[in-house]
């Protein structure tokens, strides 16, 4: 039985850097998904700290207006948890999907088997899952931006409030 790396000193030296080219690919992608997932809970983390606040403000506000305000304010936030809850999930499959072509592609080198579906569709579904929580992030953008479109700014006295907290 020999060796995968007798068979690699045959090889060009071509056909090796294409084999490591081909082996990093998806350790840059899940590099880059990394990111994408620290930046997703930073911001849901900054989303729930804002939830927490609000529904504080909402304790202490006695104005109707101003309730009203805040529980449409509120409602917004959930909704933000929600989507960026999503791009979460799609950004761990991404992950996760990506550890798997990169094993394939292991297994493929070691094992000398026909894995180019399995690696195909690996890989893939991680660049689809990347797509879609990139997608559904834009949409917490959209809702973050069209609260501050539609709404405006939080009531006076309610901005007084939290500056007093």
């Amino acid at each position: 039985m020999s060796l995968p790396l007798s068979a690699l000193a045959t090889d060009s030296a071509g056909d090796v850097a294409r084999l490591i080219e081909t082996a990093l690919t998806p350790v840059f992608l899940l590099s880059g998904v990394g990111t994408l997932l620290n930046l997703f809970n930073t911001r849901s983390a900054r989303v729930s700290d804002q939830i927490e606040k609000a529904a504080d403000l909402l304790d202490d506000e006695l104005n109707k207006a101003g309730r009203k305000s805040l529980n449409r304010h509120i409602r917004r936030l959930r909704h933000r948890i929600m989507v960026l809850d999503i791009a979460i999930m799609f950004g761990g499959i991404a992950g996760a999907t990506t550890c798997g072509a990169a094993f394939v592609l292991f297994l493929g080198s070691v094992r000398d088997a026909s894995i180019a579906l399995w690696l195909v569709g690996l890989f893939g579904a991680a660049l689809l899952a990347t797509v879609t929580a990139l997608a559904v992030f834009i949409a917490d953008c959209f809702l973050s931006w069209n609260s501050l479109r539609t709404d405006g700014p939080l009531p006076k006295s309610v901005r007084e409030s939290a500056k007093n907290s």
